[in-house]
């Protein structure tokens, strides 16, 4: 199959069967672009969803763009991004027509409560994994858990913490070379 039919497809699927935002992602890609398609590492993929998260956009574009590029250049970029993009244009026209109709549908409702929680663990689940791989020794557990209590009794940015521990990780290897 074309590299590029192939890059399109993947990532076409991934925002087919994408719910609940670029978090609810991140288990998919790891499936698809780590384990099956092997274009990106656990490491790259965290990489990918730190600057993503810290670069205007959407996550989920902005990390399928990462890894395009990463994969096949500027055009693999262009062409994750358009797999990632159109099926979710397609079919959020096609539910944006629709929703003043089952909007307030109680079904509908119900249905959507339980995608929430089904995502909860999908994310959560992706948490785990990442952390296996990301908080390896003592400096990132510090780090790790320093942004953790911060996240959760202040209102900084994402943007500060993925800055701030790229200090850190910086520090914590100037220490080490000066160590040794």
């Amino acid at each position: 199959m074309n590299i590029y039919v192939d890059l399109f497809c993947t990532f076409a699927k991934m925002g087919v069967m994408t719910f609940g935002g670029g978090y609810a992602m991140l288990p998919i890609l790891q499936r698809e672009v780590v384990e099956n398609k092997k274009w990106a590492t656990e490491e790259e993929l965290a990489d990918y969803y730190a600057i993503g998260q810290c670069t205007p956009g959407i996550i989920a574009v902005n990390t399928a763009t990462f890894i395009g590029t990463k994969y096949k250049g500027v055009v693999g970029g262009v062409v994750a991004t358009l797999g990632l993009v159109f099926p979710c244009l397609v079919i959020i026209s096609a539910i944006a027509a629709l929703i003043t109709n089952f909007a307030d549908n109680e079904i509908v409702h119900h249905a959507f409560v339980g995608i929430r929680a089904c995502v909860c663990v999908q994310i959560f689940n992706s948490v785990l994994k990442l952390g296996k791989k990301s908080v390896i020794d003592i400096p990132t557990v510090i780090i790790f858990l320093l942004v953790l209590i911060l996240a959760f009794f202040t209102d900084i940015s994402p943007v500060v913490f993925v800055i701030l521990a790229a200090l850190a990780g910086l520090a914590v290897k100037a220490l080490e070379a000066k160590r040794s």
